[in-house]
């Protein structure tokens, strides 16, 4: 049987095929294609007209072929939204979780209500991105812009819609907004009415593996009889159903712009102690909860690799790896939390000026800026271990990472030797392999999860890391306790900006 897997990530996206012969699951990518936001009417919003351009082109691709295509999903990146109006458009483009007007509601949410109240009601990691904060922002800054609406729809749901015209959520994305409760397995009716947020505006929620509907369109080819199928739609979820866990305490990385670093659990965790080790809860395919911590990724080498190429030098991520990984380890650790490396713009400047400011070695070259990058997101993931350990009282013995970052050599070397674990990196198309895995899973073409991830090994080429000394990675986990990394967030940063990103 073959699916249709629809990954649209916050830089690039991809309509691919995955074809499953009883054996192997095998992925033919149709469509690719990179995208950004852009600022209008003073907001950094999502290009959503290129992107359902471009999804559309994929589809017309797909339709073309001879091999029937049962059904399709969508996975995305998660908090962001879209709101309908009464007549079931978009009121207008979706905003991007990067602008900086969340901060200052994140702050004001903070201040009216408290750090410790936002977490217990939803079990959700605070940071400005969050859903609830854009929300937020909207009613103290944009109030017309929910007046008009009368439905939320989280980003996937927003091309669920445009595909099938659902007006529903996916359980698994509907989490990250910083608005559900994990616990109950609800949104959070009173956290809404205590800031003034609108409870009717929010959808019913679906658990993946939802049949939404027919596939609309004009569609004559392969894609006649499509059905609409909810896969884990938050992008991270996908990729953790595509992740060959090698045992149940095997700590997973969903390693992209983003990097989400946590185990499964059956429950939620919302204590004292998950609360300040600043981790989150998500919802998982299977009734799993995804128990993890936001860590900001590889977005930071992105911008710089940006801001190289507007210099005149352009290179390939291979190339930057190559650099950094001719310099010293360790020179320059930063805290890549921090909310000077949240939005896009000169990136380098941006971790020279922090060195500056923090007393830490300023690294010069290109080799040196990458190095203290990919150090310190090492040491971010050994952080995340030791939190984890920590909060479940159970140590993971083995991490694996999966999406881009996978295929990066020295980030996943520096991880084992940082950690102390070995890692096994692969698929690089984790996200999705899971996508499609849901939707074959409630087309009876595979079992749970189990059969998943033993599917997806049997798929994927798989490539390990054992830990290696040689620094003193004690010391420089010290050097980022003492930046702040991770703390429990109790009042916003003072670093909050009016200005809008550069871009």
């Amino acid at each position: 049987m073959t699916v249709a897997a629809i990954d649209l990530g916050a830089e690039s996206g991809r309509v691919a095929t995955v074809d499953f012969d009883g054996t192997k699951l095998h992925l033919d990518v149709a469509h690719r294609f990179t995208h950004s936001p852009v600022i209008a009417d003073g907001v950094l919003r999502w290009d959503l007209n290129t992107l359902w351009d471009e999804v559309q082109a994929g589809l017309h691709l797909l339709d073309a072929g001879d091999t029937p295509i049962a059904s399709l999903g969508v996975d995305t990146w998660g908090v962001d939204y879209g709101l309908l109006d009464s007549d079931g458009t978009l009121v207008d483009a979706p905003t991007c979780y990067r602008d900086p007007r969340n901060v200052r509601a994140m702050k004001h949410a903070i201040d009216k209500i408290g750090a410790e109240t936002l977490y217990n009601a939803t079990g959700v990691q605070l940071i400005a991105i969050n859903t609830i904060f854009s929300l937020l922002a909207d009613l103290r800054e944009r109030p017309g812009r929910l007046t008009s609406a009368t439905r939320l729809l989280m980003m996937p749901d927003v091309f669920h819609h445009l595909l099938s015209g659902s007006t529903s959520t996916e359980y698994t994305v509907a989490s990250t907004s910083g608005l559900f409760d994990m616990q109950s397995g609800r949104w959070s009716e009173t956290l809404l009415t205590r800031l003034g947020l609108p409870f009717d505006l929010m959808p019913e929620v679906l658990p993946p593996g939802t049949d939404i509907g027919p596939l609309l369109g004009n569609y004559t080819g392969s894609l006649r009889d499509c059905r609409v199928i909810l896969p884990a739609a938050h992008d991270t979820a996908s990729a953790v159903v595509g992740t060959p866990l090698s045992d149940p305490t095997a700590m997973f990385i969903s390693s992209g712009t983003w990097s989400l670093a946590g185990v499964e659990t059956a429950n939620a965790v919302v204590t004292e102690g998950s609360r300040h080790a600043n981790l989150t809860n998500e919802g998982g395919y299977g009734g799993t909860i995804r128990l993890l911590r936001n860590v900001m990724g590889l977005w930071i080498l992105q911008n710089c690799r940006r801001q190289w190429a507007k210099e005149g030098l352009n290179l390939t991520y291979a190339e930057v790896a190559d650099l950094a990984e001719q310099e010293p380890g360790l020179e320059s650790v930063i805290n890549p939390d921090d909310e000077d490396f949240l939005a896009p713009g000169d990136m380098p400047r941006r971790i020279q000026d922090y060195c500056q400011r923090m007393v830490i070695p300023i690294p010069q070259t290109v080799g040196a800026i990458a190095r203290c990058v990919i150090d310190s997101l090492a040491l971010s993931y050994r952080d995340v271990a030791e939190a984890l350990t920590e909060v479940t009282g159970i140590a993971p013995r083995t991490i694996n990472i999966v999406g881009g970052g996978a295929s990066h050599a020295l980030l996943s070397q520096l991880t084992a030797d940082a950690t102390g674990l070995p890692v096994r990196c692969g698929p690089v198309e984790a996200t999705a392999l899971g996508n499609a895995a849901v939707q074959l899973a409630a087309l009876g073409e595979l079992g749970g999860l189990a059969d998943i991830r033993k599917i997806v090994a049997a798929s994927a080429d798989l490539v390990d890391y054992q830990p290696c000394g040689g620094y003193d990675w004690d010391s420089a986990a010290s050097q980022l306790a003492r930046l702040g990394a991770h703390d429990p967030v109790d009042s916003a940063p003072a670093n909050a900006s009016s200005d809008p990103p550069d871009t």
